[in-house]
């Protein structure tokens, strides 16, 4: 598997769609922890994709900074 780090774009039945280094992977749910959810950056630690809620929450500041530029006046 490759990429440590990746973003949770939602689930679909038995999948879970992460975005790792740019290419979005269907993963097996049952590799993924229960508690995350969509928009979760999740680190794999060597059995399932866990969340990462320090780099959550700093993905998250990065998009609303890069929106409130987009619509500023």
């Amino acid at each position: 598997m490759k990429g440590n780090i990746g973003y949770i774009e939602g689930y679909e039945g038995d999948y879970c769609n992460i975005e790792i280094e740019g290419t979005v992977e269907a993963i097996p749910k049952r590799n993924v922890d229960v508690n995350v959810k969509t928009g979760d950056v999740v680190e794999w630690n060597g059995e399932r994709w866990v969340p990462n809620s320090a780099l959550t929450r700093k993905r998250t500041r990065d998009i609303k900074k890069l929106m409130d530029d987009v619509w500023e006046d």
